[in-house]
């Protein structure tokens, strides 16, 4: 899957001898220990947002030091302490800001260390995500002229976004950094006085101005009178304070979710049902992020906590784990008094498969947590997620009643909404929802062009151009190009385009003759929440095809807890007995249901032979469903040429049965583009509503947004890489080779490192992907580039990008050697896996070291961000 993060570059050396292990060592200091992490801390967890309290840290961290200083009673963190930290010093009044910086050799050290943190410390993904997303400033507290408005910026940490875009553009110039300004609403004319200095100075200078702002806002600003949503997810801190907010509603039992893709969230929903439905619990369903951990050794003995967690990218917690894991390995506390369980959600094809939730079960398990059920995992490598959850809720449904005398009660379904029909409303009137992302493109009432752009709010993006890449009758591959022109939504190469989708008109025709629906698609209904902890899933009054086509996940395969959950609504008796034979075996149910991939409606009316499900209650497919997704894509463009455009690559997902065909949402939706864009013809198309809700996607739009990833070329473009990409794997390298070329062109003087791209498809003729681009970029950018094409069905000998690296060895050992960085893209379960073993074959042969010394180097390479992966 691909990985989230923020920009990481390379800013030290690239040479071997001079990695960041050999700047360890001659620098001996521990300072990165003592005055780095307490401070990233604060600005990563927001663990101390009591102003004292911040300066106390930060004083505790200067002293452990050896600095022998304190900060002054009145004042922030801004001069000779920044001086101490970064080798910098920050001078802003009201309508002016001034930087000034002698940068040395342990400034740069610190920051490498702070970027390249190792897993003892503060992974990159945790300190950059949370740098990466905090950047919205609220209209209303704009204030023009003055520099006031900052004292609104998340913790100040605008600031670091702003020079991480300058850095992204390549300098740190007065204009570009003014401009910048005002796309996050800074007034554009502040007075500012920046040196034209190097790209260290930009991002440490960033740092700088996110600590000062961090810590000193309130005493130059006031206090905050309004908290921007965003920021602290749930308002004050009392909706933060955990224990307030079981007491306050009366639960006593809470299930937390680490989710990224919303799977682990779903299923905290449901289990979270069930407990209160087989137990009669009450229980909480928390969002990680929504928390404060501070007071979590205080919690009541008698409270049951449950804790789904999923594991991203390379071993790291979901974005909304991260502070959560901050607290666990830093300042958690004894926890004596707490009884929990934990299930993981992980993917065996990744080499840290399920380390988040096997580090929370060992670490509470450390700190003295009463474990109730065994901890369980589940793995979507094998595709058995869905039973590896089921079997570890049976095994904690039988330890609650077994080992806490829980009394299992008949299960009854309680709705957790009630649903409003709103007759005196019709589909077109104002303020009613026809499946519009969220609220603010329901009202449409303020500018939608200006961000931030995020998993909660997406820019309607002008699909400008697509065209298709295959030369088939039967397969297709889009290449898509989104126009951002009229946004200030940016990105950086390497970076992942989050489209949203919308299910197919046949699908959703489909489920809603299923349910009986169908003559009641333009009817209007509200939903009210029946427990105030719980939130309403999409904006409301809406319609119910809405509902269905823009925000319920009803083209996935169907689950066999869904199937048994459902059977009770059975349109006969028969026909629930059959449901509840397949719900019931597991052996079944994956012969006739699961290997099928039948979505809910397909497997409800092959199980009824076609007759309608009428009698199961909206409200109860609303909670059974999951939201809608939005699908992410490796960006195929440079943000270095291509400014206002992002490019995506999609292999177009159709699957064939005996009666049904399967499609993936979001890539047949970009198939359907081009075929309206074009006039052109594909034998298996799939429609969809092109013109949105209202008429608001006409012109083919689709809302998307940017997430950061840490897949990125150094900064140094004389440094030598090497990439493999076997099919659509190929996107970022595009890309980066994009990001060459163009460097090249706007300075024929700069030295561009070797890159070699390793890329393999089926054969030459019908799936080479961007075939005419290549000797363009060859021409271009001369000896320096070099590619290698792996064709596996165009002889009878199959040929994969492994067998063309390791033909290769000499090469690929020389640039290794010369600090070459290696990026790999594409299948996870497979390809990865061997295209990291040929490295470790090649450094063992060509180095002449066993294989278990050679993979130690590969993982080396790993941990100094030197081999990178962006897999699925």
């Amino acid at each position: 899957m691909p990985k989230r993060g923020y920009e990481d570059r390379d800013y030290g050396p690239t040479s071997p001898s001079n990695t960041l292990e050999a700047d360890s060592n001659e620098q001996t200091t521990s300072v990165d220990d003592t005055v780095m992490r307490p401070i990233v801390r604060m600005i990563v967890t927001r663990e101390s947002r009591n102003l004292k309290t911040r300066k106390e840290h930060v004083s505790m961290a200067l002293k452990e030091h050896g600095k022998g200083a304190s900060l002054r009673t009145k004042e922030p963190l801004i001069d000779a302490e920044l001086r101490d930290i970064f080798g910098l010093s920050v001078l802003f009044e009201k309508s002016s800001l001034e930087i000034n910086s002698n940068l040395d050799h342990r400034s740069r050290f610190l920051l490498q260390k702070l970027l390249h943190s190792d897993s003892d410390g503060y992974p990159p993904s945790i300190v950059r995500n949370r740098l990466s997303n905090l950047y919205f400033l609220p209209q209303s507290k704009k204030s023009e002229g003055t520099l006031d408005s900052l004292a609104y910026v998340h913790g100040g940490l605008t600031m670091m976004v702003i020079c991480t875009i300058i850095v992204s553009e390549g300098n740190i110039q007065e204009s570009t950094l003014l401009q910048t300004l005002a796309e996050f609403g800074v007034p554009s004319n502040l007075g500012l006085s920046v040196p034209n200095y190097t790209l260290d100075f930009a991002v440490i200078a960033g740092l700088a101005l996110a600590v000062a702002f961090y810590f000193g806002r309130e005493f130059i600003f006031g206090a905050d009178q309004a908290t921007s949503a965003g920021f602290v997810a749930g308002g004050d801190d009392n909706d933060r304070d955990l224990k307030a907010t079981l007491k306050k509603n009366n639960k006593n039992a809470v299930v937390f979710f680490g989710s990224q893709t919303g799977t682990a969230e779903d299923y905290a929903t449901k289990l979270a049902k069930e407990l209160h439905s087989k137990f009669g619990l009450s229980v909480l369903i928390a969002d990680m992020a929504d928390y404060d951990y501070d007071n979590f050794q205080d919690m009541n003995s008698d409270y049951l906590f449950f804790f789904l967690v999923a594991t991203y990218g390379e071993g790291e917690p979901t974005d909304n784990a991260v502070e959560f894991f901050n607290w666990l390995e830093g300042d958690a506390d004894q926890i004596t008094n707490v009884k929990y369980t934990v299930f993981g959600l992980g993917n065996s094809t990744y080499e840290f498969y399920n380390a988040m939730g096997a580090k929370l079960n060992d670490r509470f398990e450390a700190l003295g947590a009463e474990r109730i059920a065994p901890y369980g995992q589940g793995d979507d490598g094998i595709g058995t997620m869905d039973e590896d959850f089921l079997s570890w809720k049976e095994e904690c449904f039988d330890s609650l009643k077994n080992n806490l005398d829980l009394e299992e009660r008949e299960v009854e379904y309680e709705p957790s909404f009630k649903l409003i029909e709103q007759d005196s409303q019709v589909a077109s009137a104002d303020g009613v929802s026809n499946g519009e992302p969220n609220k603010a493109y329901v009202d449409m009432s303020k500018d939608l062009s200006k961000g931030p752009f995020d998993h909660t709010h997406p820019y309607l993006a002008p699909v400008s151009t697509t065209r298709e890449l295959f030369v088939s009758n039967d397969r297709s591959c889009v290449h898509a190009e989104f126009d951002i022109s009229d946004s200030n939504l940016r990105y950086s190469t390497g970076d992942h385009l989050a489209i949203w989708p919308s299910n197919s008109n046949n699908n959703v025709s489909r489920f809603l003759e299923c349910f009986g629906y169908s003559a009641r698609k333009d009817e209007v209904f509200s939903l009210q929440a029946l427990d105030t902890t719980v939130s309403i899933p999409f904006p409301v009054p809406i319609t119910y095809e809405a509902a269905v086509r823009h925000h319920m996940e009803i083209s996935g395969p169907i689950s066999r807890q869904a199937l048994a959950s459902i059977a009770p609504f059975a349109p006969d008796e028969e026909t629930k007995k059959e449901a509840l034979r397949l719900g019931g075996d597991k052996v079944l149910f994956a012969k006739e249901i699961h290997d099928c991939n039948l979505n809910l409606s397909d497997a409800l009316l092959k199980i009824s032979k076609g007759t309608k499900w009428d009698s199961v209650p909206f409200v109860f497919l609303v909670e059974l469903m999951p939201s809608l997704q939005p699908r992410y894509y490796s960006i195929s463009s440079s943000s270095l040429s291509e400014k206002t455009s992002i490019h995506v690559t999609a292999v177009v997902e159709v699957e064939k049965f005996d009666d049904h065909i399967v499609s993936g949402v979001a890539t047949n939706l970009l198939k359907d583009i081009e075929v309206h864009q074009n006039a052109t013809k594909f034998a298996h198309n799939i429609n969809y509503d092109l013109k949105g809700p209202k008429n608001k996607f006409s012109g083919f739009k689709l809302p998307v947004h940017v997430r950061r990833s840490t897949f990125k070329l150094p900064s140094n473009p004389g440094t030598p890489v090497i990439l493999v990409g076997p099919g659509t794997g190929v996107a970022p390298m595009r890309g980066f080779v994009r990001e060459r070329t163009r460097l090249l062109k706007q300075d024929s003087n700069v030295t561009i490192g070797k890159t070699l791209l390793f890329y393999g498809c089926r054969n030459s003729k019908e799936d080479f992907l961007y075939k005419e681009e290549w000797p363009e970029y060859a021409k271009e950018l001369g000896d320096s580039f070099e590619m290698d094409v792996a064709f596996s069905r165009e002889t009878d000998q199959k040929v994969y990008v492994q067998d063309k690296i390791l033909a290769r060895a000499e090469t690929v050992d020389e640039l290794l050697k010369n600090g070459a960085y290696v990026y790999v893209c594409g299948d996870a379960s497979k390809m990865a896996r061997d295209v990291q073993s040929t490295f470790v074959k090649i450094i063992s042969t060509q180095r002449g070291l066993p294989e278990e010394k050679a993979a130690e180097l590969v993982r080396s390479l790993k941990v100094q961000n030197r081999y990178q992966e962006d897999v699925w």
